[in-house]
């Protein structure tokens, strides 16, 4: 499903260096290291918004090296979930479906749909900021799965919620994966989320995949 091959990138202060990883259809990846280590970028190089200085990144057996990320079909959920604070739960996920001129009909049949499964019915005229972080997470994937990617990248989604909040999209995410089939890349500092969520797993430092493979192995 998603495969870099050679690939090196150079940022002011950073580079990844000859990342080598095939991610398979389906999988659930935890992508672990330490701050700093390049996690993060390597969502964003999936997603398409860093060009390679070497290399190239295949996804579903295509070369999407230079194409721009809003023809990856793939969605990228932050850390700080990047909500549209102007806008209700109802329009920030409707928000790329309605950039994608769908018909009314569909965005409500589509947003009713995630709201249910999200359990926001009752935020759903709120605003971000009257949230909490595990309602506001919520939302975001919520929006990132509105437009139906295939992929979908998650960055430390869980590094800020309480116990209890934590436990629930846990289960969620379990969900996810389990009903749509989606294949799911997601950063954490975790060992205890990467072993509870993951299929296979990955350890970056400084800039390099140091270790992949079974989840029971890298952690073995």
């Amino acid at each position: 499903m998603i495969e870099f091959e050679g690939f090196s990138l150079d940022l002011v202060g950073f580079e990844l260096k000859e990342v080598n990883l095939r991610m398979g259809r389906g999988e659930y990846w935890a992508i672990l290291g330490p701050s700093g280590a390049g996690k993060t970028v390597l969502l964003e190089c999936i997603a398409g918004l860093h060009t390679p200085a070497r290399g190239r990144i295949r996804v579903r057996d295509r070369d999407v090296t230079h194409l721009p990320p809003e023809k990856r079909r793939i969605a990228l959920v932050y850390q700080d979930y990047s909500l549209f604070p102007h806008m209700t739960v109802e329009r920030n996920i409707a928000f790329g479906l309605r950039m994608q001129n769908l018909p009314a009909e569909e965005i409500r049949q589509r947003v009713q749909g995630l709201i249910d499964q999200f359990g926001l019915a009752a935020f759903r005229e709120r605003y971000p900021a009257s949230l909490s972080g595990g309602e506001q997470q919520r939302v975001a994937i919520a929006r990132a799965l509105a437009v139906d990617p295939e992929i979908l990248l998650l960055d430390e989604p869980l590094a800020a919620l309480d116990p209890p909040t934590r436990e629930r999209l846990m289960s969620d995410l379990r969900a996810l994966h389990r009903d749509r089939g989606l294949t799911i890349v997601h950063v954490t500092h975790s060992r205890e989320e990467a072993l509870a969520l993951a299929d296979r797993a990955a350890i970056v430092m400084d800039g390099r995949v140091v270790q992949s493979g079974a989840v029971a192995d890298v952690f073995g």
